[in-house]
């Protein structure tokens, strides 16, 4: 089975944000394109937007002049300061609004006059993006103010100062604050508060960091979302976004740098782990409440290394979209400033990418050598990543995940704590997640899953008490696959069992049974279920509704405990898989090729027991030999199960 030509590529998951080159010589070389670029582009007006910009405008040619003053500071451009005070001007003359748009429903004070900045120009067009237009304005307005006054001129800084003044007034007090409940904005308008703080006279400087701090306590820190045991700002009313995430963590990376105040360190090692958590090994990712798989690039790079460097892990894996490599850019390639102020922080910054994963157990991962498994908050696999394939949580009658089907009845939802151990001996890392769950005959059951891997491999055994009828395992969608720098399509993965293995298609046909051998993506298929229109729905949501997916099917191996159903499925191979598992003075004991695990009894407290050893020498008598199955592929009609 194969996808159609030309293989379809995830549209912004390319290659691992550390990568990028990261040298002065090469900031500098991006800044002096830069250069060549608003030179060439900039107006009799004074304008540096990109002819083509109608959105994400207000900001933008200031931006632009953000950079341009940065770039005189370290190369100092004879042709620089002129240009930077014919766009200034602009910005101040035309760029800067003070009467309300007409239709902007989130004020608190209307005709307060104070300035602000514009999503789009017209009046009364789009204001939704005026309060994010708004903090972006301030960013590279306190940039701006950055330069020295040799640079932009006394009288020039005063009014700009005057400015952000005003966009700092109108942000926190003529209109609610953070009324799209998007973290990275709220953060980044307390980061703009921060800096803008420090250009003020003592007094309001002292006034402005502190309403800064409250606003960050108050509004943002007091109203943090748990997942996967860390609590996060909120992203447009969920946990985290894949793509505004790590923007928000470069935001926490800011606001530290700036004010020194332990919290926002705090706060970003909490999220710099989280991500580090979610993150496969290959730097895949999918998920959030505004985008599912698209990933900004250079807006994430300081947050990234900062707070990779302090939590000492890779974070730098994580897979942005190259093409935006060191600013925001147009269709055509040319530079886009509305980021301007990320790209102006990455360069002063000077923190190495650390590039060695962490060697800290976590209870929401697995990772070892080329294989990693990222666990939700229930510890299912959200993600498995094994022989260069990705797969995710396969789909069957509405109910999402990894685990046994019983009767259409997947038994991976938790009915009480979920324990977990984590081991490592002989080279093998491995992790037992015992869930209690509750299937549709209300019998408590107790589900033993067990990963371990060599680094190159995954076995997943998965036990679980006597089921009716003729369970199967649930064992993923195969989804994606590393195509060099790039991530691809696929709809098959190397993967064998120690039970006859299937892979099933659905049946039925709609944007709610997603067949992985499609050309439509995950993203797509998400937001064609959201409520609300791209752009503005909860793809998470979305992709919650859907009915059922391409997904691998194990059945039990054959010679398991008569009390038990056991399941065996290896990652990353179509090798034979020899399992064997039986009860033992000391426990579930469970024998392959690679290893003998022991899932003992629990613990004074309730613990599991796992103990585990690299299998050497001849095979045991006692294990059962199984032959690899092959995969078949075929469909399954909606409601009919394995008899």
């Amino acid at each position: 089975m194969h996808l159609t030509h030309p293989p379809v590529h995830l549209l912004h998951q390319r290659g691992p944000l550390h990568d990028l080159p990261d040298t002065p010589q090469a900031y500098d070389a991006v800044l002096a394109d830069v250069v060549e670029q608003a030179l060439a582009r900039i107006t009799p007006a004074g304008n540096l937007e990109h002819p083509d910009c109608v959105d994400d405008i207000g900001d933008t040619s200031l931006g632009i002049t953000s950079l341009l003053a940065l770039a005189w500071q370290r190369t100092k451009d004879p042709r620089l300061p002129e240009a930077v005070h014919h766009s200034l001007d602009f910005h101040l003359r035309e760029r800067v609004y003070v009467e309300d748009n007409p239709g902007y429903p989130n004020l608190r004070i209307r005709n307060s006059g104070f300035p602000y900045a514009r999503y789009t120009l017209a009046a009364g067009a789009h204001p939704i993006g005026d309060w994010p237009s708004t903090v972006w304005a301030l960013l590279q307005a306190v940039n701006v103010l950055d330069a020295p006054d040799d640079l932009i001129g006394i009288d020039r800084r005063a009014r700009l100062l005057q400015v952000a003044r005003g966009y700092w007034r109108w942000l926190t007090e003529a209109t609610f604050f953070n009324p799209q409940e998007a973290g990275n904005q709220a953060i980044g308008c307390v980061v703009g508060g921060l800096m803008l703080a420090r250009r003020l006279p003592p007094q309001e400087g002292e006034s402005v960091r502190a309403r800064a701090l409250e606003l960050y306590t108050d509004e943002i820190r007091a109203h943090r979302v748990r997942d996967r045991g860390a609590l996060l700002p909120p992203e447009h009313g969920g946990a985290y976004d894949n793509n505004y995430g790590p923007i928000s963590l470069s935001f926490l990376a800011q606001a530290h740098r700036i004010s020194g105040e332990e919290v926002f360190a705090e706060d970003g090692d909490a999220l710099a782990r989280y991500i580090d958590a979610r993150l496969t090994n290959g730097g895949f990712d999918n998920g959030g409440p505004r985008y599912s798989e698209q990933h900004s690039a250079f807006e994430s790079v300081l947050g990234l290394r900062y707070f990779g460097a302090r939590i000492g892990a890779d974070l730098g894996r994580y897979r942005g979209d190259s093409r935006w490599a060191r600013h925001a850019a147009k269709a055509d390639g040319g530079v886009d400033g509305h980021f301007a102020w990320m790209l102006v922080w990455q360069i002063q910054d000077t923190t190495p990418w650390h590039r060695e994963p962490s060697p800290d157990a976590v209870r929401h991962q697995l990772r070892a050598g080329t294989v990693s498994v990222a666990f939700d908050s229930h510890l299912t696999p959200a993600v498995v990543e094994a022989g260069g394939t990705y797969y995710l949580p396969a789909a069957v009658n509405r109910q999402h995940g990894h685990g046994p089907v019983t009767d259409g009845f997947l038994l991976c939802r938790p009915m009480g704590e979920v324990r977990v151990r984590d081991v490592r001996a002989d080279g093998l890392t491995a992790k037992l997640v015992t869930k209690p769950v509750v299937g549709r005959d209300h019998v408590l059951r107790h589900v033993r899953s067990l990963y371990v891997s060599d680094g190159t491999t995954l076995w997943t055994t998965v036990a679980v008490e006597r089921l009716p009828g003729t369970p199967y395992l649930l064992a993923g969608l195969p989804y994606a696959e590393d195509d060099g720098d790039r991530v691809r399509r696929t709809a098959t993965g190397a993967v064998s069992s120690a039970g006859p293995l299937r892979l099933t298609h659905p049946a039925a046909t709609g944007p709610d049974h997603f067949d992985a051998r499609a050309d439509l993506t995950q993203e797509q298929a998400a937001f064609a279920l959201a409520e609300d229109p791209r752009g503005y729905g909860n793809p998470d949501t979305g992709w919650r509704h859907l009915i059922s997916s391409t997904a691998l099917e194990a059945d039990p191996i054959p010679d398991a405990p008569e009390d038990l159903h056991v399941f065996a499925v290896r990652y990353g191979t179509t090798e034979p898989l020899e399992v064997s598992a039986e009860w033992t003075e000391v426990g579930l004991t469970v024998r392959t090729a690679g290893f003998t695990a022991v899932i003992g009894a629990e613990d004074a407290h309730g613990e599991p027991e796992l103990t585990l050893r690299a299998q050497r020498g001849p095979e045991a008598d006692r294990r059962v030999r199984v032959h690899a199955w092959t995969i078949r592929s075929h469909p399954r009609p909606l409601g009919q199960f394995p008899t």
